[in-house]
């Protein structure tokens, strides 16, 4: 994790969603922007008075490097429930530097493999966490990069309440909460 600022300049368009709405922007080329935090592979920046989160899979329009998200196609034309999980591993919680599974905050994973859809359970550390909306945008993202994926739905639930026990042993020992 890095929270050093940094200001660089937009190599081209570049994807993002501001902060906390989510809403998609693009920064355009030749935009100067500061990256404020780059966690998880994700950057933070601000941008004409904003905050923005760009994802690392288009960190190189900001002449970052940029974080390979591959998957290869299974022969069946199904969606992999492992891919779906790999995806899901690879976003952070913006503030705390572990993956969302290991954070206890995907819930429930149910594919329809006839409609070609996810449907996603998760919450968030807690209720009132402002970056909800970023996190919904990350998931829906990321998820929409494995194979066969047509559409992903993502509810967010408040029930049962999130707590440190929904954590892997990993992510306690990660942020000292293993006792």
């Amino acid at each position: 994790m890095s929270t050093n600022r940094k200001m660089v300049v937009a190599l081209e368009d570049c994807p993002a969603r501001l902060v906390p709405a989510g809403t998609k922007i693009i920064i355009p080329k030749d935009t100067f922007v500061t990256i404020t935090q780059d966690l998880g592979g994700n950057y933070t920046v601000a941008v004409n008075g904003n905050m923005a989160r760009v994802d690392g899979t288009d960190a190189a329009a900001l002449g970052l490097k940029a974080e390979a998200l591959n998957f290869e196609a299974p022969s069946d034309e199904n969606i992999s429930e492992r891919q779906v999980w790999q995806a899901l591993k690879s976003i952070y919680d913006p503030e705390i530097p572990v993956n969302l599974v290991d954070l206890g905050l995907i819930y429930e994973v149910n594919i329809d493999q006839k409609q070609k859809s996810i449907d996603i359970k998760m919450t968030l550390t807690a209720p009132g966490c402002g970056m909800g909306p970023v996190l919904v945008s990350d998931v829906k993202y990321r998820t929409s990069k494995v194979p066969n994926v047509n559409s992903v739905d993502v509810e967010l639930v408040f029930l049962p309440i999130w707590n440190r026990d929904m954590m892997s042993d990993e992510a306690k020992l990660e942020t000292g909460m293993f006792f």
